[in-house]
């Protein structure tokens, strides 16, 4: 049961992965997320568009063309430094991210910050925006995603294409965020292990000022997020008083 849990669970959060509709791209990404070559046990692998510099791991996902419209105000600053090792092609599926890696960009490649934001949260390669996955350092939501008077909008997206349904109302929103910031962080696979990855989903999406854009996948039954934050009543509430508006 232990092993057909831990399919389930990658299978989940691939599907998340792969259905996100981030607008975190300046311009296209022509490369497949998947890659097939010689060498490794298990011969075609579904990566997903990550980089990892500073010891956080930074991810992209592919726009959908609803929010393709949508403009980013994307100012470069410092460089933060360079991909020294394009994993899609060389490494196998076990291999273990370092500092330097990333998926899809070539060696030398120079990833900067973006003005006006916490390196922590996004940063710019390619002309393509990371935002940020895991943070080992980050104990709190608030820490691994330092959102601060920097979201526009927060909305409810459909689970079924993640298009926009509903944008939370002002009080939602500032309500959401002061309760977000707060929330522990929890180990996924404990989570998963005990069952709390399950049941009712909801999909939100936190758009920044400049356009970018991520999903925060929730299981309303549990009260947890899909990076591991649990949630409290304030949380729960916010989001079950707009998921009531929705149905009306």
């Amino acid at each position: 049961m232990k092993t057909l849990k831990n399919i389930i669970f990658i299978s989940l959060f691939a599907l998340l992965l792969s259905s996100c509709s981030n607008s975190t791209s300046l311009k296209g990404n022509p490369d497949s997320q998947f890659t097939s070559f010689k060498g490794c046990p298990d011969a075609e692998i579904e990566w997903v568009d990550m980089l990892m510099i500073a010891d956080v791991k930074y991810e992209h996902h592919f726009p959908e063309s609803a929010n393709e419209n949508h403009p980013l105000t994307i100012e470069k600053g410092r460089e933060l430094g360079k991909v020294t090792y394009e994993m899609a092609g060389s490494a196998c599926s076990n291999h273990k991210a370092q500092n330097g890696d990333a998926t899809y960009l070539k060696e030398g490649t120079i990833i900067y910050e973006i003005n006006g934001y916490p390196t922590s949260l996004i940063v710019v390669a390619n002309d393509i925006v990371y935002v940020a996955n895991t943070n080992k350092k980050a104990k709190t939501a608030g820490e691994l995603y330092p959102i601060d008077k920097l979201v526009k909008n927060i909305y409810i997206q459909s689970t079924e294409d993640g298009k926009r349904m509903q944008t939370f109302s002002q009080s939602s929103k500032d309500k959401f965020l002061a309760a977000f910031y707060e929330l522990t962080l929890e180990n996924l696979h404990s989570l998963n292990n005990a069952g709390k990855l399950e049941g009712n989903r909801i999909f939100l999406e936190i758009e920044l000022n400049n356009g970018v854009s991520f999903r925060q996948l929730y299981w309303n039954d549990s009260n947890i997020f899909h990076n591991g934050a649990i949630g409290n009543d304030k949380i729960k509430e916010v989001i079950n008083y707009e998921v009531s508006n929705l149905k009306k």
